[in-house]
């Protein structure tokens, strides 16, 4: 069995363009320890292909990142397949709020050498050592601790529509040229607590456990 779409790009837009099923476009990632990504990712293909899933899912040994559409009946579908899933069980959903669901077309799975290009080269890492994970009044109590630098993990035009009051805005284009910038910056501050904070999540997590890694403790995200 071929675990791939082989109808013509051009039908299947204008099978999405003329349909009136309601569906739901999605987000979620997962950092994990994946063996085989090459196996896990054909399981992952046949289980969404059969809910109607469509979208665009990365698959590596350091984990899963997608963006998806599917059937709004079929939610629950998704919830049950996923948590059948050991280190997908529970994982939080990020469902769009203003969309119409025809964000995607097909289903389409690959499996990468990382779910999120980092421009690291140590096999040491481990990306699952993460950072704290803060609710919104922790984030605020650590915010008005004087001995905490809070670090914003996004790129600087989204700094620049807006960030929060005195946080360190590195000026960086990608994540993978930002590591080292900002461990050069966070130096002076390794006794320090370390608030960091992206869009999705994806970049201020692998972040706080790569700064684990190099020796730094008070980790949040």
């Amino acid at each position: 069995m071929e675990l791939r779409n082989k109808i013509n790009k051009e039908e299947l837009k204008q099978r999405m363009r003329e349909s009136s099923e309601e569906r739901k476009t999605i987000s979620f990632y997962q950092y994990a320890k994946i063996g085989n990504p090459d196996l896990f990712r054909d399981h992952l293909y046949l289980q969404l292909s059969e809910i109607g899933v469509f979208g665009r899912i990365y698959v590596a040994n350091e984990g899963i990142n997608g963006q998806m559409s599917l059937p709004a009946k079929n939610l629950d579908l998704l919830k049950e397949t996923l948590d059948k899933i050991t280190f997908l069980k529970g994982i939080r959903l990020n469902i769009a709020v203003d969309d119409d669901g025809k964000s995607f077309y097909k289903l389409k799975i690959q499996v990468k050498k990382k779910i999120l290009a980092d421009g690291l080269e140590d096999e040491t890492f481990d990306v699952t050592n993460k950072g704290k994970h803060l609710s919104a009044e922790e984030f605020n109590k650590l915010a008005e601790d004087p001995n905490t630098v809070i670090l914003d993990m996004r790129n600087h035009y989204e700094t620049e529509i807006g960030h929060f009051e005195n946080a360190i805005c590195p000026d960086v284009d990608t994540f993978r040229h930002s590591l080292p910038i900002i461990e050069e910056i966070l130096r002076p501050h390794q006794d320090k607590n370390i608030v960091m904070y992206c869009t999705g999540g994806i970049r201020c997590e692998k972040a706080s456990a790569y700064y684990k890694h190099r020796g730094f403790e008070k980790v949040h995200q």
